[in-house]
């Protein structure tokens, strides 16, 4: 699903640059769910955005099934995002003017049209059919990632990336939304890789990256 060779990311810096990522290797199986760790700094925010075709590197190539994508236009970028990248984030990322129900179907726009019956069934599988005309302002936290969960989901993306998709929520719910990206990772077969800072949250995937300094430290296969 992804094969990262030799990347590196560096930002001009005024007179110097900032080298964030240092010829990173990377080969992530489809079907795995993959945790990523690091304290802050380490690159693997960075890393993730590069995956998620939200940015390119300044060198090396990224391979997301058979195609090259490290050097596409960003038209050809945003076409790929659409296509085959659902993404979860730590702080949800709903529009506060539309229900539930409008922000999944969203996620849908770019990919091919709107389907609100697939949206709907989209929130049953998060288990908020009830919710679906709610505003986030009245949902609570877990419920308001389970629709970003619906979004990231309902066009079926052959990979998922959630950054932080627990950080923001007690240890109860953080376990409850685990629960539910498993079971639909099981389901669907896609790829899940996820940014966190947690352990415990790490151990639900198969395969867990250390990063430092901008390099994978170890990884580690469970």
């Amino acid at each position: 699903m992804i094969r990262l060779r030799d990347i590196a990311k560096v930002y001009p810096m005024g007179n110097r640059e900032l080298e964030v990522l240092r010829g990173v290797n990377l080969y992530v199986k489809q079907g795995e769910m993959v945790a990523i760790m690091g304290p802050s700094g380490s690159g693997k925010t960075t890393m993730l955005n590069l995956i998620g075709c939200l940015d390119v590197p300044t060198r090396g190539s990224y391979y997301l099934e058979t195609r090259e994508v490290s050097c596409l236009s960003r038209g050809e970028l945003a076409q790929v995002r659409a296509k085959k990248i659902g993404f979860i984030f730590q702080s949800y990322n709903l529009l506060p003017q539309l229900s539930a129900l409008a922000n999944v179907e969203l996620g849908m726009k770019y990919a091919g049209g709107i389907d609100s019956e697939k949206a709907m069934a989209a929130l049953a599988r998060v288990g908020l059919s009830d919710r679906a005309n709610h505003k986030p302002s009245e949902l609570s936290g877990g419920e308001q990632q389970r629709v970003s969960i619906a979004r990231a989901l309902v066009k079926n993306p052959p990979l998922i990336l959630a950054d932080e998709p627990t950080g923001n929520l007690d240890s109860h719910t953080s376990e409850e939304i685990m629960a539910i990206l498993t079971t639909l990772h099981n389901e669907q077969n896609n790829t899940l890789v996820m940014i966190t800072h947690e352990a415990d949250i790490a151990r639900y995937c198969q395969h867990i990256i250390h990063f430092k300094d901008g390099r994978i430290e170890r990884e580690e296969t469970l």
